[in-house]
């Protein structure tokens, strides 16, 4: 039996940075926002999230290359990750993104959604992706 509590997700990026939260079940993960990764109050917001949405657990998404290994982008989501224990004492669990972005422009695709429309819409349904994979994770566990 899982915790009960919301969790909440981020999916980190260089300009933005997609966040997705879920029901106090665990059932329903939702896209929050899109912050500007680059807004000089960025780690305020995300704090300010924390705080309003009281949850009991964190994802980030993780990019590591098909073959597993780390790149450039995953040292960048490790100093995020940095940065986020300075802000909460909250657990924070790294999920495997590797194809999170492809899984959220596909379900765009498919729900009508421009490509151009889509750019900051497919950061949260990313974070989505990683919040639902980060459930089942924990549900397995």
């Amino acid at each position: 039996m899982t915790q009960r509590g919301r969790r909440i997700a981020f999916d980190y990026g260089d300009v933005r940075t997609g966040v997705a939260l879920c029901d106090p079940d665990g059932i329903l993960s939702s896209p929050l926002c899109v912050l500007e990764s680059r807004d000089k109050n960025f780690l305020e917001k995300v704090s300010s999230l924390l705080a309003e949405h009281e949850p009991i657990r964190i994802f980030v998404g993780l990019p590591v290359n098909m073959s597993g290994s780390k790149g450039e982008s995953a040292e960048k989501v490790e100093g995020f990750v940095a940065s986020l224990t300075s802000v909460t004492s909250l657990p924070i669990v790294l999920v495997d993104e590797r194809l999170s972005t492809v899984s959220a422009q596909k379900k765009l695709k498919e729900a009508g959604v421009t490509s151009r429309d889509s750019k900051a819409l497919i950061d949260a349904m990313a974070a989505v992706a990683i919040l639902e994979q980060g459930l089942l994770s924990e549900n397995l566990a």
